[in-house]
């Protein structure tokens, strides 16, 4: 048996082979060479690679040659993260040590649905926020004019119109021109990309029993699954917590345990969207409103809305779980098979 540790990139890549004998043997290849790192390989083979853009394309590629793949979650594997001694030879030779001692941090590969779905996801809201610093722009030139209004009132076609009603000067005026014209191509742009969450949301595993619940829509459904994937590499609720981000940073020294704020990892859209999701759900489910109001007495708004999310995540983890399809979400009821 040997352990390969390959250091990828978006052009090459840089292999250390690691024999059961301790003898190594280091291997640059592009893209291009690809058929001569599959020759190389070995049924008998284990392969660590980190998670970066183009790697489920190299894992497919060679996923039926070796006997393992291990991808790598480069944010919990420190020691080449933070390594003084940067190289692509380096780290390809670490990955292949810590592979033979099976001590590598594993990252998830989505199904491609589930990846293709993210990926449009995080485009929509790409746009979604240059669309308002293009409009935070608008309202700086009437305030810089002197002339009042709403940042609000930009987000519709009549408020551009009035917009560009007002008298300007030659120059503000083709900036004015130039940033709402890009403001309607975005529109039509996000316009494009809902309709195609909804439509392939909908195929997704999951879609049904989420839109059960009182709070999640079409596009929120399937923001949620294409972050979560396949619920069941989630051990428990509390892994999709952690996995979400809306777990407290834990610091243990000697008898002391000090909890500090959510951890923030993962999914920013996934973590949005639930807690959009959760401020609707809390205003229908008498339970999620309770949970909320309790806290919010104790903790404050903010830490209140957090802890009623991470609740609502258990929800969502129970309901993917065990196929629930809700007939009345605010009272907990499920639909009859």
């Amino acid at each position: 048996m040997r352990f390969i540790g390959v250091d990828l990139h978006s052009n090459s890549w840089t292999a250390c082979y690691l024999a059961a004998d301790g003898k190594e043997e280091l291997r640059t290849f592009s893209f291009s060479e690809l058929a001569q790192f599959e020759a190389s390989l070995e049924s008998t083979d284990e392969v660590a690679v980190e998670a970066t853009g183009n790697t489920r394309h190299f894992v497919k590629s060679i996923r039926n040659l070796v006997s393992k793949v291990v991808v790598v979650n480069p944010n919990q594997f420190e020691v080449i993260r933070k390594s003084v001694k940067k190289t692509d030879r380096h780290d390809a030779r670490t990955l292949a040590k810590f592979l033979s001692k099976e001590m590598l941090p594993e990252a998830r590969l989505k199904q491609p649905e589930h990846a293709q779905l993210n990926s449009v996801a995080h485009t929509r809201d790409k746009l979604i926020k240059l669309r308002t610093t293009l409009i935070n722009k608008i309202h700086a030139l009437h305030v810089a004019a002197g002339i009042k209004s709403k940042k609000t009132s930009f987000s519709s076609v009549k408020g551009l119109k009035a917009a560009l009603a007002c008298s300007w000067d030659e120059l503000t005026r083709v900036e004015l021109d130039v940033i709402v014209s890009q403001i309607s191509s975005l529109n039509e742009g996000i316009k494009r990309l809902d309709r195609q969450l909804a439509e392939y949301g909908r195929r997704l595993v999951g879609h049904r029993n989420l839109t059960s619940i009182k709070g999640v829509g079409d596009k929120s459904a399937a923001v949620l699954l294409s972050v979560i994937g396949d619920v069941s590499d989630f051990a428990g609720e509390d892994k999709l917590a952690s996995y979400f981000g809306l777990v407290p940073r834990v610091a243990n020294s000697n008898e002391t345990v000090h909890h500090g704020r959510i951890t923030k990892r993962g999914s920013k859209l996934g973590r949005t969207t639930l807690v959009q999701c959760t401020l609707v759900a809390a205003r229908y489910s008498p339970y999620l409103k309770n949970f909320y109001e309790r806290i919010k007495q104790k903790k404050g708004a903010g830490k209140a809305i957090i802890a009623t999310a991470r609740k609502f995540l258990g929800i969502i983890y129970r309901t993917l779980k065990y196929n629930w399809v809700f007939a009345d979400f605010p009272n907990f009821v499920l639909a009859e098979d």
